[in-house]
């Protein structure tokens, strides 16, 4: 961890990866961050896919920056990064209608594979840096997409 204190050219970083400071509040900052996901989702007006898939490709790529620079501040995998739960979270949502039930549903399952972590979701985590601060959640946004999914189908193609 580095002794020396936060500068002004940390800024961008550390408000990113904490999704707009989101991350500092004091009770179950990456449900926060979550949350702020399917909000924005639910506000923003709706991307195709594809945008949706750019969007969750920049963020990633900005975050695995922005993670891995707070870990040099803060330590290993500090709890108030949360941009990582935005990703995984808009992960768990792609390619699926934007409806109520299924921003909700995306947000539970979603929490749940992130908090429950099964293989290979925490094998993730020990990617180096910002790499592995961002792809277990990656990971765990797939598990919760798959899931999605495939209930999507099923509930289809009985009726």
């Amino acid at each position: 961890m580095r002794s020396d204190a936060i500068r002004l050219k940390d800024y961008p970083a550390l408000v990113l990866a904490t999704t707009l400071g989101s991350g500092f509040f004091p009770i179950a900052p990456g449900t926060v961050g979550s949350f702020l996901a399917v909000l924005a989702l639910f506000l923003l007006p709706e991307l195709t896919a594809a945008d949706l898939l750019a969007v969750i490709l920049a963020a990633y790529f900005l975050g695995v920056w922005a993670a891995g620079y707070c870990e040099s501040i803060w330590g290993k995998d500090p709890g108030r990064v949360n941009w990582d739960e935005v990703v995984g979270q808009w992960i768990a949502v792609w390619f699926l209608p934007r409806t109520t039930f299924l921003l909700l549903s995306g947000f539970l399952l979603f929490r749940f594979f992130d908090i429950f972590k099964p293989p290979p979701v925490r094998d993730a985590e020990n990617l180096a840096g910002g790499w592995g601060i961002m792809t277990d959640d990656v990971a765990a946004g797939v598990y919760a997409n798959l899931v999605l999914q495939i209930g999507r189908y099923l509930y289809t193609s009985l009726f």
